[in-house]
């Protein structure tokens, strides 16, 4: 039986921006964040919400930036790290990460018809080549607990 954890974390940055003391004009809205809490459950209904970041909608309620002569309050954003599975068998089978972190992968074209391949194409399709730097991200996801050295 396998079983699935559930990893939840919150992230929170604060922002404070400073504006002028001059004021523009004297009418002014004040600045007031807003969380949407309805959005804050960390379900796993659907395959689209499956390992990914949600982040919570800020609503700023002012429409004069250059206007206001005090300092603003904090903006705090926050993120919620959703669910992400433990294993997937299938990309395990077809993805190494090596000791130094890399992540190796076989080369496709050898699982059938290797009678019609001579034996120096056979051995080029059995050995394991690094996978590209612009998939690492997409095999990262499939592979969650793995140690992978992204400067290499």
């Amino acid at each position: 039986m396998t079983t699935a954890i559930m990893a939840n974390t919150l992230c929170s940055f604060g922002l404070r921006t400073q504006f002028p003391a001059k004021t523009i004009r004297s009418a002014t809205l004040p600045f007031t964040p807003f969380i949407n809490t309805r959005n804050l459950s960390l379900g796993v209904s659907s395959s689209y919400s499956i390992g990914g970041l949600r982040p919570l909608i800020l609503r700023k309620t002012s429409s004069l930036s250059t206007s206001t002569g005090r300092n603003s309050q904090p903006l705090t954003v926050v993120c919620a790290k959703e669910y992400k599975m433990k294993t997937h068998k299938a990309s395990a089978k077809r993805f190494r990460v090596t000791g130094s972190g890399k992540i190796m992968r076989r080369r496709a074209g050898k699982q059938h018809l290797l009678r019609k391949k001579n034996t120096k194409r056979r051995l080029r399709l059995s050995k394991t080549v690094q996978v590209d730097r612009s998939d690492y991200n997409n095999v990262i996801g499939a592979l969650p607990y793995l140690k992978v050295n992204r400067s290499n």
